[in-house]
């Protein structure tokens, strides 16, 4: 399973960066019906994914496919939850910071995670066992970039100030107000700004301590770094409630949660 996602999110990679690359391209820009932006990279990165996926027989959840109704998905014990392009409005910027996201969930959680940054080139693949015989924080998820690959948590920098990543586009007075509480926790902060789903993956590594998100998401979003995460040794919890997320529930939606 780990390959089929690697080989997709890899192909969609680069089909993402023959369209980013062309300075004739418009990227046939867009509005979904929740005025996100939507471009022809989306739809070829879907179609590319999908392609590969479905030798699997799982059903996919994908944001740019057909959202069935809970009736039937709430029969599906394994899919797969899929964001081709996660960060369009990164894409669109051209600065970089965009990904595309591969999940496979099984009985809510997710137990594998591929996230591939194809303008930067890195790679994070993360596998969470649930093997009650083997470690609980046994390293699972790896980062691979500039010809190497290294597994997670990258290793801590002891003498580095308390690290907040926070999302380059959707900073609000609640992520604000939790950053205030952060600085009169910690002496030293520092905060961090990334795009798409490389926020989760900086906590993953090890480079940043925590991540807040106090705003609008969809599960494709978070599941493939939710489980990277998790197979880091890490947590993404509901802000509110502290217990982890859960996925193919009715509402597609996320709760607010947390990073750490």
């Amino acid at each position: 399973m780990i390959n089929v996602a690697v080989d997709a999110a890899l192909e969609a990679g680069r089909e993402i960066m023959r369209i980013y690359l062309d300075p004739k391209q418009d990227f046939g820009i867009e509005k979904k019906s929740d005025n996100s932006p939507l471009t022809i990279a989306d739809r070829v990165a879907h179609d590319c994914i999908v392609r590969h996926l479905a030798q699997t027989g799982i059903p996919i959840l994908s944001e740019e496919g057909a959202h069935l109704p809970y009736e039937e998905r709430k029969a599906w014990h394994r899919l797969w939850i899929v964001d081709p392009l996660d960060g369009t409005k990164e894409f669109i910027k051209r600065n970089g910071e965009f990904t595309v996201n591969i999940a496979l969930v099984e009985a809510g959680v997710p137990v594998l995670g591929v996230i591939y940054a194809p303008a930067q080139d890195v790679l994070y693949t993360g596998i969470v066992e649930n093997d009650p015989s083997k470690p609980p924080f046994e390293v699972k998820a790896w980062r691979k970039g500039s010809g190497r690959t290294s597994p997670l948590p990258l290793g801590e920098d002891r003498d580095r100030a308390f690290t907040i990543v926070a999302s380059r586009s959707h900073m609000n007075p609640e992520t604000e107000e939790f950053i205030s509480m952060m600085r009169r926790k910690y002496d030293d902060i520092r905060i961090v700004s990334s795009g798409s789903s490389l926020k989760m993956c900086l906590v993953a590594e090890g480079t940043a301590d925590v991540y807040p998100r106090f705003a609008p998401t969809m599960e494709w979003d978070t599941a493939a770094g939710d489980a990277i995460v998790r197979a880091a040794g890490k947590m993404v919890v509901n802000a509110q409630t502290g217990q982890p997320l859960t996925y193919n529930k009715p509402d597609l939606h996320n709760p607010w949660f947390i990073v750490q």
